[in-house]
């Protein structure tokens, strides 16, 4: 992960010919920092700050909002019909996309070294809908993960880190 390089990217809007920062988040934090317009303020009612915010901005309002439409909405608040997207559970992907490294292991998702630090952080899923073998793995009704994929896992790490050896291992439940 690297720094919010926030001022760096205000500049770059200022010098792209952006006059106008409208913050929209629960309260008005970056707008100091930028002669922006903070649209909502914590303690204010959320459509007079939102309106004032829009009167403040010096925004073309006609112009932004040309081609925009209402949006049918449920009338009252316990209308059965669900607005909300329908999420898929995630199933991987390409963790360097965000920033991190692959870790090229089947129990094992990324690897990212911590900064200012010698320190890494290897994270991964581990979940029955992905490894179905773990069923096999069940002691009391309770799916565990086996002992010898946990030391996989520090085997793994180790030699991520430049550790060739494991002294000890002490497993607690």
């Amino acid at each position: 992960r690297e720094a919010v390089r926030f001022h760096d990217a205000t500049e770059q809007l200022r010098a792209d010919g952006v006059d106008t920062f409208l913050e929209i988040g629960p309260d008005g934090v970056l707008s100091a920092l930028t002669d922006g317009v903070p649209l909502l303020r914590s303690g204010r009612p959320e459509v007079d700050n939102a309106l004032a915010a829009a009167a403040r901005s010096g925004a073309r309002w006609p112009e932004l909002l040309k081609g925009a439409r209402l949006a049918d909405i449920p009338t009252y608040a316990f209308q059965r019909d669900r607005y909300w997207p329908t999420v898929t559970p995630h199933r991987g992907g390409d963790v360097t996309a965000v920033g991190l490294a692959a870790a090229d292991h089947p129990l094992l998702g990324a690897v990212v070294g911590l900064a200012e630090s010698d320190a890494t952080v290897f994270t991964g899923r581990v979940s029955l809908e992905e490894h179905p073998w773990l069923a096999d793995h069940t002691i009391s009704g309770t799916v565990l993960l086996p002992g010898a994929a946990m030391v996989e896992l520090v085997l793994r790490a180790g030699d991520q880190v430049g550790c060739e050896l494991v002294e000890e291992l002490t497993l607690e439940a």
